[in-house]
């Protein structure tokens, strides 16, 4: 539910504009309402788990997800939605850490490994059916069976859960949740991306924004004065005393800020620009998933062979040079001559990350940590791409705009047109065209694809930048990490 979530809802964003006459920032917070409370609370959710009992929470956690999700497959109204993509947020916290500490605390030790192997083998292949899947129904129905079809799985999830995992924990009852660093990570958080999206509209001189960029930068020191001085914190800081676990968490933040905010825009380019149906967009990506689900294994014994240094120097700068490929399309282009070859050089550039990365995250601290360090890591990773979309977003608007007036303006647009279309301008390429005649409605359908190619160019061009930032974080950072601890 989790996977399939996380992918299906970026190809059904321009069904959403169609459907709610949704802005760039609804959809926005549509996508990060989800992904604010998912990084706010899901260290907080792995800790509930041990707490309070892992296959409970767990179970909470399903039942959330699933009612969260056919609130949203109701909605009518753009908040109604996005207050739904929240409490589904809080379903998937509890959702997601759990799953991996009940496959931790059901296995031994000699067949946890291929349990684990198992679990990730499902998510890639429900991350990559998911929007090809949503994008069939919501091509052939509505986008609201993309939600919907989480309660079918929930209902299977639930059976199974109480029918086969037994019930553990390994915290004591009287150790206390640490409520208030969650409370400050989703100020801080929530904060900082109102302000990034409201500046899209209102600008930096709005005292909204202002104010809310004035909370975030206040919340978010106090949240690290907080965590250090818990005696059970959310987010345990002497983790970050290794070198290699720093640096690891630096590449995450940059390389997967880069995959997040660039995979928000492309299904908008594909659909809204290029012409492609839900489905063929959901499809797209497909290469770059089946790469990482064919090759993931040998990219992992890549770090028994060369340590963990070298593939995360050269993964990321490839992936670099697949974020660059995208920024060479246009409009009306092949996808095999144009975003095939971008997808598959991103995915194999992943595709050497991904394992290595994993292995630096638990070879650097000790192994009573090792649980702790995974989470963090996966926090960092929905941080990434949370601060992203919303900082991404701000770029592609300001540049959206820019070139919407040049291109009407050298297309000798009749005024009162011009007016028209740049009132919507916040909607981007879901521009409704105003009734003229044929020769104006092509003119205009061009220059607003225009002005999102610009844009789209200049969020993969910034999403290059942040891959081979991560690149360098690696070269500087990461040690001579193996495939066990020395």
């Amino acid at each position: 539910m989790a996977f399939i979530d996380g992918t299906v809802v970026n190809v059904a964003v321009p069904a959403l504009q169609r459907s709610l006459g949704a802005t760039l920032a609804d959809v926005q917070w549509i996508v990060e309402a989800y992904e604010l409370m998912l990084a706010a609370l899901l260290l907080l959710g792995g800790a509930a788990g041990d707490l309070f009992g892992r296959r409970r929470v767990f179970a909470i956690g399903i039942v959330v997800f699933a009612l969260a999700s056919i609130t949203c497959g109701l909605a009518d109204r753009v908040d109604v939605l996005i207050i739904a993509r929240a409490v589904q947020g809080i379903g998937g916290a509890l959702l997601v850490p759990g799953s991996l500490a009940l496959l931790s605390a059901s296995f031994d030790k000699d067949r946890r490994g291929r349990a684990i192997g198992t679990w990730s083998g499902f998510t890639a292949i429900t991350t990559a059916l998911g929007p090809v899947i949503g994008g069939f129904l919501i091509d052939h129905g509505s986008w609201r069976y993309a939600f919907f079809l989480n309660v079918p799985l929930a209902l299977a999830a639930i059976i199974l859960t109480f029918r086969y995992i037994p019930e553990s924990r390994s915290r004591p009852r009287s150790e206390r949740i640490d409520w208030l660093g969650a409370a400050l990570a989703a100020i801080a958080l929530g904060a900082i991306v109102y302000a990034l999206i409201g500046a899209q509209t209102a600008g930096w001189t709005d005292l909204k924004v202002l104010g809310a960029l004035a909370i975030g930068l206040v919340a978010l020191p106090s949240f690290v004065m907080v965590e250090s001085r818990q005696s059970a914190p959310m987010l345990p800081l002497t983790l970050f005393r290794s070198r290699d676990f720093t640096g690891a968490n630096v590449l995450t933040l940059l390389l997967y800020a880069a995959l997040g905010g660039s995979l928000f825009f492309l299904p908008l380019n594909l659909i809204q620009v290029q012409g492609y149906s839900t489905l063929a967009a959901g499809a797209a990506l497909l290469p770059f998933v089946l790469l990482m689900f064919v090759l993931s294994r040998w990219a992992g014994g890549l770090v028994e062979r060369y340590g963990a240094k070298l593939p995360l120097v050269i993964g990321p700068a490839i992936a670099a040079l697949g974020f660059g490929m995208f920024a060479l399309s246009g409009i009306d282009m092949s996808y095999w001559t144009s975003f095939f070859p971008a997808v598959v050089v991103l995915g194999f550039g992943m595709t050497l990350t991904v394992a290595p990365l994993t292995t630096t995250v638990m070879q650097s601290v000790s192994q009573n940590d090792v649980g702790a360090a995974s989470g963090v890591n996966n926090a960092v990773s929905t941080v990434a791409g949370l601060l992203a979309i919303a900082a991404l977003g701000l770029v592609m608007s300001h540049t959206f705009n820019d070139a919407l007036h040049r291109q009407l303006s050298d297309a000798n647009i009749p005024p009162s047109i011009v007016q028209t279309v740049e009132a919507q301008r916040f909607k981007l390429a879901a521009i409704d065209l105003p009734p003229t005649d044929p020769e104006t409605r092509v003119s205009v359908r061009h220059g607003v694809a225009a002005a999102f190619v610009s844009g789209f160019r200049r969020v993969m061009l910034i999403a290059a930048l942040l891959a081979a930032g991560a690149a360098l974080s690696a070269w500087i950072a990461i040690g001579a990490i193996r495939g066990s601890r020395n």
